[in-house]
């Protein structure tokens, strides 16, 4: 068996593991009290971490509906 490590936890519990890493993961959990030690840290980080709110400035909003804006006056010439 490989070694699980700590990044392929973090893929677990994003779900972007293939579905032969998911089961031996799964498998592991049961298993390995240290590895399920590292995932519970992994998810108690998660949990953790606040929610990014990103937004664009206005500025950078109003120069894309120009250059939008100006690509469609274009078209219609």
């Amino acid at each position: 068996m490989t070694k699980i490590t700590p990044e392929d936890l973090v893929q677990y519990l994003y779900k972007e593991t293939s579905a032969k890493k998911t089961a031996a993961i799964r498998a592991a959990l049961e298993t390995d009290w240290n590895l399920q030690q590292s995932f519970k840290e992994i998810l108690s980080a998660q949990k953790n971490l606040e929610p990014v709110g990103l937004s664009p400035r206005n500025e950078s909003l109003n120069k894309i509906l120009e250059h939008a804006s100006s690509k469609l006056g274009q078209v219609h010439s």
